[in-house]
């Protein structure tokens, strides 16, 4: 989250932990039924694969090297690097993770403003850290909810968004970190409103009404009067992504897909509205945009397929920048350097973890700037997934028969038919990508387990068709897009029809219920991690900052018809069906599935005398944070798997 085991016979004549063998039992903080006590032995074999670290780039920092978030004790926390393999130096040291680091570009100032939760709620403070002293200083009211802080170029106020004002609704609100209690709203109205880029001369700010995936509303604020201006026309459902100014202030690029299935670049001409698409050829999302300060250099990723790929521009011509091959894997944290002269990015490839590379723009060169641990793995031994794409039940627009993109990892060596573990992404419009994941990486090299990772209908990256496929009255057609994998997994010689798991959180949650509901007798097994189990409950008690957001996803629960619909789906009302062993896992603060929907769950599938084990976190919310939490899930995971899949 290696002895590579190279069959899978071996794995099932593993012999039996002895009764006086050492064992490891939950902490106090967890509660758990069911689950065995953890044998030494296992502790042992998965320490390598949970101390595989990562390291992301935050931001630069202007005074010089780069803020990037990692992991040396139980959370994520603030670090600096000052040049390419130099010391990851720790800043912050708190229980709770931490995230993101804004540094303050006034001069003089040597600090940064970051987000802290407490036990998993999601109720973010703002925080300023002062590097001269070390200390760190609460600038917002510690109960609302708050996020982000967008500097503007000069630094002597920063934008963020809070609940503050009522609890359900998300304002804009703009702070000078010397006087946090003089902070004012910019925006005040019903919905979700973020603050997006600032102008040069920080009178203006771009902020987004969120309303879905498919749906959000760009607006010009005026930060002395908080005159709003839609940028573009209203009533047309578009997503827009990231905006950037150029530095002169006439013109913003941005990220939509108002002209297509896709999201793509496009030049807005403040002063005469002018739109140009500048990448009318592309057929997968922008997901990254960055513009250097002095307006020379413009930098784009884009999801193909799954898999990222850089684009990189001198302009005003849009000259391709020539640079050394990015390795194959995920982009992100696009970041030009304050003297513009260098790029900042993360990779993650299938077969490593995430780490911080620098880009010159001037000779081409990719620098790595941090080097994570694998725990002291052999990284030729990991294993790099196919893309494959499976049929399904019904035809596609043009009227082929719908395929679905998945990712799947195979173990090397093994003989016979192999089990397999069905991963399903939350969301519903998250995406499985080939990212690397330790624990995926157990499941395949030591327990033998083909992993697959599908991208049913409603997973971002293919197109607001597709994204849209699975909304409304449509929600159970993503679930037999996995009885459609089911059938592609019984056609492969490789693969074991009669040994499959499903694996999912929060609405891979609901995707593996569903899915053993759906086919009880095609699925041994299952693990819900903080997964919805009633559409209804949950709507009705997930936080109500967030309530309205998920209504447009999953039907709005007030409406007769709608509400009906949702109850007969719901796993609480088709629980009866299961007769698979389940695995529960949840946060017991989690502020978006909350942990009712894990208990009632749980209830429902004892009553038919089906075998449950559950862990639920009273430190933890929406998953698991903490790297002590996150090791006993594993663990216990694994003992599942060896009971219920296995044999």
């Amino acid at each position: 989250m290696k002895i590579l085991i190279t069959a899978l016979a071996f794995i099932l004549t593993l012999p039996l932990i002895p009764p006086c063998a050492a064992q490891v039992l939950p902490g106090d903080n967890l509660e758990v039924t069911g689950v065995p006590p953890v044998p030494q032995n296992l502790v042992e074999r998965t320490n390598q694969y949970q101390n595989v670290r990562s390291a992301g780039v935050l931001d630069w920092d202007p005074a010089g090297g780069m803020y990037i978030s990692t992991r040396f004790g139980n959370t994520a926390q603030v670090h600096h690097v000052a040049m390419p393999g130099g010391a990851r130096r720790q800043l912050t040291f708190f229980e709770e993770p931490v995230s993101g680091a804004s540094p303050d570009p006034r001069k003089g100032k040597s600090g940064f403003v970051f987000s802290r939760d407490a036990g998993g709620g999601e109720f973010y403070q703002l925080y300023y850290f002062d590097r001269n002293t070390g200390q760190s200083t609460l600038l917002t009211d510690g109960k609302s909810r708050n996020s982000g802080a967008n500097w503007t170029k000069d630094g002597d106020v920063f934008a963020f968004s809070s609940n503050r004002r009522n609890g359900t609704d998300t304002d804009v609100w703009i702070m000078n970190p010397d006087a946090p209690s003089d902070a004012r709203t910019l925006t005040e109205k019903e919905g979700s409103w973020y603050p997006t880029e600032w102008s040069p001369d920080g009178t203006q700010l771009v902020v987004t009404r969120y309303v879905s995936a498919n749906d959000s509303r760009p607006y010009i604020v005026k930060r002395a009067t908080g005159e709003m201006t839609p940028l573009f026309e209203e009533g047309k459902a578009v997503s827009y992504g990231s905006f950037e100014w150029t530095p002169d202030g006439r013109t913003l690029f941005y990220t939509s897909d108002e002209d297509g299935e896709f999201s793509q670049l496009h030049a807005y001409e403040v002063a005469t509205g002018k739109r140009v698409n500048i990448t009318p050829e592309l057929r997968w999302d922008i997901e990254g945009l960055s513009l250097s300060d002095d307006g020379r250099y413009l930098a784009y990723t884009t999801n193909d397929d799954g898999a990222s790929a850089l684009y990189l521009f001198r302009l005003p011509d849009y000259t391709p920048v020539k640079h050394d091959p990015i390795p194959v894997g995920l982009i992100g944290g696009l970041d030009f350097s304050p003297d513009s002269r260098q790029l900042a990015l993360n990779i993650n490839a299938a077969d490593s973890p995430t780490d911080a590379w620098v880009l010159d723009l001037a000779s081409g060169r990719l620098t790595r700037w941090t080097f994570s641990e694998v725990g002291g793995l052999n990284t030729d031994a990991f294993v790099t997934p196919t893309l494959i794409h499976y049929p399904t039940f019904d035809k596609a627009e043009d009227g082929s028969q719908r395929q679905i993109p998945a990712f799947v990892y195979m173990p090397k060596n093994v003989q016979g038919k192999v089990p397999v573990i069905i991963s399903i992404h939350g969301g519903p419009e998250g995406q499985s990508r080939p990212y690397f994941s330790s624990t995926t990486q157990y499941w395949v090299n030591e327990l033998g387990c083909a992993v697959v990772f599908p991208n049913v209908r409603g997973s971002t990256g293919y197109g607001k068709t597709w994204l849209a496929l699975d909304n409304g009255f449509n929600r159970e057609q993503s679930v037999q897009d996995i009885g459609a994998l089911l059938d592609w997994i019984a056609l492969q010689p490789e693969l074991d029809k009669d040994r499959v798991a499903v694996f999912g959180g929060s609405y891979g949650g609901y995707m593996v219920l569903a899915s053993l509901t759906n086919y009880p007798d095609r699925i041994k097994c299952g693990v819900d991690v903080v997964g919805i189990s009633n559409f209804v409950t949950f709507l009705e008690n997930t936080q109500s900052y967030r309530r309205d957001l998920r209504r447009v996803e999953y039907g709005d629960e007030r409406d007769p018809a709608m509400r009906e619909f949702q109850m007969k789906i719901s796993p609480t009302s088709n629980a009866h069906k299961i007769r698979s062993a389940l695995f529960v896992a949840q946060g017991e603060n989690d502020p978006r599935v909350p942990a009712s929907e894990a208990r009632q769950i749980v209830k429902s599938v004892q009553d038919n005398g089906i075998p449950v084990w559950t862990m639920f976190a009273k430190d933890e919310g929406h998953g698991f944070a903490k790297k002590n939490n996150r090791d006993y899930f594993m663990w216990a995971t694994i003992l599942f798997f060896q009971e219920h899949l296995l044999k």
